[in-house]
């Protein structure tokens, strides 16, 4: 019980770090994209203003100067160079031989994270005209995809792949601005890269701290538990030898004054508490692995129906109807003595909460190789809130709505153990007033 508790909350632990780990990670991963557009944005924004401001270099040149004669120069002065050492040659293009966007100052740092070119279109959204500042990074046939691709999201700006764009104009004059941001891209999945990275040692380490913490502080739980396991086996022992001298005693007590209504209560007090001991000493054996299933192939069909017979003239007594549904050849791997103790728990809790008149169901069913063993009972039924509850130890629902029900609360507990120990899984369900069905899965 205690291995459970801590693997499960160790498992829950490394859920919520993965979890959180998972979400940090991506969270690093979505502001790196955004903060990307919002660059890739802002600069478009420049370059469609700094375009909206140039004259249209597709307008005629304007007339040469007569021979002999200086051209003319704006404002009587040279073209400034431009900030980063570069500047405009007369063609609009940069005396390197790239073209120009109009970028200077904090306007060309935003665009410097990218390849940026400008498209001209028709008004049938044919490329007209394009230029680069990494002409070779692309050709004709890139530039007019990406045109295509750019018009079909029928929106003013977007993205197709890595590369961002800003469309304006009409007509003929439409001019489609874009931003090649692959190489940012690229950085942030080397960072996504390194985040993750560096986020799994993180949780991997926390995981092994959180093991050990959890390990350290269920040890008093642990130890306690294993001290109240050594006190329950000890007290079953012991009790054993005085009920076998009370009963022996009470025995001898009826032969030699006959018939005694003081004396029954005597020996059917010692007969429910010789069964508690047995149910303390089979669950003490059980904790302690002296008792272990042994796993061989076995008839269910058989195991069942040589309980369910037995039970039926006890359940006739009782003034219920016992049905059974139990097709022949089902075969399961276990342990054919530990599964009729457990069906014999069922069937007896069954009886003893069912209503008077009511029914009680054994059924089997082939699941796979697996099987299914079901036990119903029509009566009050389980509250919903007692569903996991009643296979705890020493646990007992409010007998109130039936007097004749007894028991010590060890059965359901046996049962449980039975089927984990045959890799099996015990569960309840209940229409509450209507009815309560046990259901025990069994793999092949």
């Amino acid at each position: 019980m205690i291995q459970k508790l801590r693997r499960r909350l160790t498992l829950l632990v490394i859920g919520v770090l993965v979890v959180v780990t998972a979400l940090i990670v991506l969270s690093i991963d979505a502001m790196n994209r955004r903060n990307i557009t919002s660059t890739a944005n802002a600069a478009l924004d420049v370059l469609a203003e700094n375009e909206g401001r140039r004259p249209d270099m597709r307008s005629e040149p304007p007339a040469k100067p007569e021979e002999g004669e200086e051209p003319p120069k704006p404002d009587g002065e040279e073209p400034p160079d431009k900030p980063d050492g570069t500047s405009h040659a007369p063609d609009g293009k940069l005396r390197d031989g790239r073209p120009d966007f109009g970028l200077s100052g904090g306007a060309s740092a935003l665009a410097s994270l990218s390849n940026a070119y400008t498209v001209r279109l028709d008004a049938d959204g044919g490329v007209t005209e394009w230029t680069s500042d990494r002409a070779d990074l692309y050709d004709d046939e890139q530039i007019q995809a990406f045109a295509d691709e750019a018009l079909a999201q029928n929106a003013l700006r977007g993205r197709v792949g890595t590369q961002y764009y800003r469309l304006t104009g009409e007509g003929d004059g439409r001019l489609l601005i874009a931003l090649d941001a692959r190489l940012e891209f690229l950085s942030a999945r080397r960072a996504l890269r390194s985040s993750a990275l560096a986020a799994s040692l993180a949780c991997l380490l926390l995981s092994v701290g959180a093991s050990l913490l959890i390990r350290k502080m269920l040890r008093p739980v642990q130890e306690s538990f294993e001290r109240q396991k050594q006190f329950v086996w000890d007290a079953s022992h012991e009790f054993k030898t005085p009920l076998a001298v009370i009963s022996a005693n009470a025995e001898l007590l009826g032969r030699e004054i006959g018939p005694s209504e003081y004396l029954g209560y005597i020996q059917s007090e010692v007969k429910r508490t010789d069964a508690l001991v047995q149910n303390l000493l089979t669950l003490a054996r059980m904790d302690k692995g002296t008792v272990k299933a042994e796993m061989k192939r076995l008839d269910l069909s058989q195991a069942l129906l040589g309980v369910a017979l037995p039970f039926e003239s006890t359940v006739f007594e009782a003034g219920r109807t016992l049905e059974t549904d139990i097709p022949e050849g089902v075969f399961v791997r276990g342990d054919e003595a530990m599964l009729q103790q457990l069906a014999v728990i069922l069937l007896s809790n069954a009886l003893k909460y069912s209503n008077e008149g009511g029914t009680i169901r054994l059924s089997l069913s082939q699941k796979g190789r697996g099987a299914t063993i079901t036990v119903y009972n029509t009566g009050a039924g389980i509250a919903p809130e007692n569903l996991e509850k009643i296979f705890d130890r020493f646990y007992r629902e409010d007998l109130s709505h039936n007097s004749e029900a007894g028991g010590n609360g060890l059965g359901l507990a046996i049962a449980r153990t039975i089927a984990e120990a045959h890799k099996g899984r015990i569960r309840a369900e209940s229409h509450f007033g209507q009815d309560a069905t046990f259901i025990v899965t069994l793999p092949g």
